[in-house]
């Protein structure tokens, strides 16, 4: 069988993830051969650091198509970051290094010679500020794709925002019809083209037990719409109350369970399966895939972080 290749941004230089990939290439045998866009800079001191031994094989990004790939290397796509200091705290002094990073992964991606990317950490709040909600935004953007759903995906259950990276005070007056029918309908098509089976899909409400006392209910006036709505093509149901639809005689009845904002499907997700799970964005031309976790900057350098995130991302895209 023949395993196409796997384009990884290392992200957020002062973060985690080396750390995590290093540990992935220890632990798994992985069949796809893996390009890391990075610093040869900051691999080697992170190698270093954590006593890692493996060779460095530098890619002319304009030239992968004349490379015969393997794992015995690593596939090293460089890209300059001058640091000061080994390990410094996350700031903006990365940004510019982490645009270069993500502008590298875009031009390789659109000629469409790779269709499997997965990327690092990165802070939103240093990298991303106001501009972008999140990663997902952020990478929508750079292929002009205006559809785009964060799924985060576990095998015996998945969930799946309407509203991402929002203050909650905003939640409400951003959830609407066209956006529900929207995000489900690609959920829907993903499960269907690329896993081969249409997902049991529930839709929470937004209010505490689907109740409101003021005089519009978005629960009544918006979702239930919606739902009833994609009923002609999906099997969905709801809206549900947040607080009974994790109960394991519940959930098991689902493949994916939709919530109206990240926090209301998210924690309940992590506190189940907790590091057994990938965030995947819907919407783009390519499967594009996080490891779900974060920067994880007070953990740096201490190799004491799980990578089974990431395995299982590699494993999704090994197997489809």
């Amino acid at each position: 069988m023949n395993y196409s290749p796997i384009l990884i941004v290392s992200g957020e230089p002062n973060s985690i993830f080396l750390e995590i990939f290093f540990k992935v290439l220890k632990l798994k045998k992985i069949k796809s051969p893996i390009i890391l866009i990075s610093s040869e800079v900051i691999l080697k001191l992170q190698m270093k650091k954590l006593k890692f031994e493996k060779n460095i094989r530098i890619l002319d990004p304009k030239k992968l198509n004349i490379y015969k790939l393997d794992n015995n290397s690593i596939n090293l796509i460089n890209v300059k970051y001058i640091q000061k200091k080994p390990f410094e705290k996350i700031s903006k002094k990365s940004n510019k290094f982490i645009e270069n990073c993500f502008q590298t992964a875009v031009e390789i991606l659109k000629k469409k010679h790779i269709y499997k990317f997965i990327n690092g950490p990165i802070s939103k709040k240093h990298f991303l500020g106001s501009k972008y909600l999140g990663i997902t935004e952020y990478i929508s953007d750079k292929f002009f794709s205006k559809k785009n759903c964060m799924l985060i995906y576990n095998k015996e259950l998945s969930v799946s925002p309407i509203t991402t990276h929002l203050p909650l005070k905003s939640v409400a007056k951003n959830i609407n019809k066209k956006l529900i029918i929207q995000k489900i309908n690609l959920i829907n098509s993903f499960y269907k083209n690329i896993l081969n089976f249409t997902p049991r899909i529930a839709v929470l409400g937004l209010n505490p037990h689907c109740e409101s006392i003021d005089n519009f209910n978005e629960d009544e006036k918006i979702i239930k719409p919606a739902v009833q709505k994609l009923k002609k093509k999906c099997k969905i149901s709801g809206p549900y109350a947040a607080d009974t639809i994790f109960i394991k005689n519940i959930r098991k009845k689902y493949d994916v369970i939709v919530g109206m904002y990240h926090d209301q499907v998210l924690t309940p997700l992590k506190s189940l399966y907790e590091y057994d799970a990938i965030n995947i964005t819907l919407g783009l031309p390519f499967i594009r895939i996080s490891p779900d976790h974060g920067p994880n900057e007070r953990m740096m350098g201490k190799n004491l972080s799980n990578p089974l995130s990431l395995i299982k991302a590699i494993n999704f895209l090994e197997n489809n």
